[in-house]
């Protein structure tokens, strides 16, 4: 079940839903709208190593935009830093955005019971667009958990994504074995 405007400010007002920071304009109908941090990442080499940590380099968007290049992936973050305790958050692109040739995300939609940090976006595009920081990039869906939780994510010792920040974070697959 996905939880509606309403469901979705009772779980803000109740702890079980944390967005910082909060506007509530920005509350769709079942959704809440993140917006594009100020802080992107490319990776430094050509080729990535699955089982190799691959360094990024940061660098912030100036005021004037920039101009995202196709056949690169650009590292994003959103301006807010999210708690979920109650639901499975999901991410989506805002069709505004995909319809300017933008995909934010390659696989990681999907968010954990527990998940506390700002969500690292996948960012890719099918033709040069200048993007800017704060624009809406994304939205929000919150689905109901059926059954208790064992293990939230935020208390996983193995757990790659738990330290919180506000610039993009790279690839941690090199942490698995195998």
């Amino acid at each position: 079940m996905i939880l509606s405007d309403k469901k979705i400010m009772e779980a803000i007002e109740n702890g079980q839903i944390v967005i910082e920071p909060f506007l509530r304009e920005c509350l769709g109908t079942n959704s809440y709208d993140v917006h594009l941090g100020k802080w992107l990442a490319t990776y430094n080499d050509p080729i990535l190593d699955a089982r190799k940590h691959n360094q990024i380099t940061h660098f912030q968007i100036p005021e004037e935009g920039l101009v995202l290049q196709p056949g690169t992936l650009y590292l994003g973050v959103t301006e807010e830093y999210t708690e979920t305790h109650n639901s499975v958050p999901f991410l989506e692109g805002k069709s505004s955005v995909g319809r300017l040739g933008i995909d934010i995300h390659a696989t990681a939609g999907k968010g954990d019971v527990g998940f506390c940090n700002t969500w690292t976006l996948e960012i890719s595009c099918t033709q040069p667009v200048r993007i800017y920081a704060g624009m809406p990039i994304g939205q929000l869906i919150y689905f109901l958990v059926d059954g208790e939780i064992e293990r939230y994510y935020n208390a996983k010792g193995d757990a790659k994504y738990n330290q919180r920040t506000e610039k993009p974070v790279e690839s941690m697959m090199w942490k698995n074995r195998f």
